[in-house]
């Protein structure tokens, strides 16, 4: 077995196919054993070539954890816009279904979301990954600026940033915490989606905002709860 595989590496090898081989050895160890538990000689030997051949398309072990990275923000973003369809049918619905889909991602693909964001690799290793990284945020700021956009009349707009920067720290933490696919996911009493509804729905009334909705396991409650994303805002 181990001999077919690495004859099958090797092939893939002289075929031009090291670098994604390579990487998807080291997604298979940063499951395994998470972004810090395998070095460079391991990511080759899980590939089937020589601790030498990965330095054909990597400086190190750094840059090769960044391009996975890159490479997840890229398909992150892709996610995210999908979820977000420029604001279609209108911005509450869609800002419900991006939170979902930042929830997803980081259960679906808990490998490339901890290289994303739990490699501690410099993000200026590898030009692209800022790049990468900025772009899949700017799908959240831009939601962000439709939803304060719906700021009830009397109160003083919040920065679309602002906004951006608590929400996306507050989806994070959910999916870091509670949301995951691997063995660092924490139990928790709901689900993830109804924690950071109920959570977002919570930051959205102290800044001035109105809905009918509540926060999920609170709907007996008389009091009103803030509109936004997971709520319906005030006209």
């Amino acid at each position: 077995m181990s001999w077919r595989k690495d004859r099958g590496a090797e092939r893939g090898y002289h075929h031009g196919n090291l670098k994604e081989a390579l990487l998807q050895a080291a997604l298979g160890l940063i499951a395994e054993k998470g972004p810090a538990g395998f070095t460079f000689a391991d990511a080759a030997r899980s590939a089937g070539v020589s601790p030498a051949a990965p330095y054909r398309h990597f400086r190190d072990r750094d840059e090769l954890l960044a391009s996975i990275a890159q490479r997840g923000f890229e398909q992150f973003e892709a996610v995210l816009t999908a979820a977000w369809d420029d604001g279609r049918p209108d911005t509450v619905t869609a800002f419900e279904r991006l939170g979902k889909a930042y929830l997803a991602f980081a259960r679906e693909e808990p490998a490339f979301y901890s290289a994303m964001f739990e490699s501690g690799v410099p993000i200026d290793v590898n030009p692209l990954l800022p790049v990468a990284s900025e772009r899949a945020f700017a799908v959240i700021r831009a939601a962000a600026e439709r939803l304060a956009a719906l700021t009830p009349p009397g109160v003083t707009r919040p920065p679309a940033l602002m906004m951006a920067l608590h929400i996306w720290s507050m989806s994070h933490g959910v999916a870091s915490l509670f949301g995951r696919g691997d063995a660092a996911r924490r139990k928790l009493p709901m689900s993830p989606e109804d924690l950071l509804e109920a959570g977002v729905l919570i930051y959205l009334r102290g800044l001035g905002f109105t809905t009918d909705r509540k926060p999920p396991g609170q709907a007996g409650q008389a009091d009103q709860k803030p509109a936004g994303p997971w709520g319906t805002a005030s006209k």
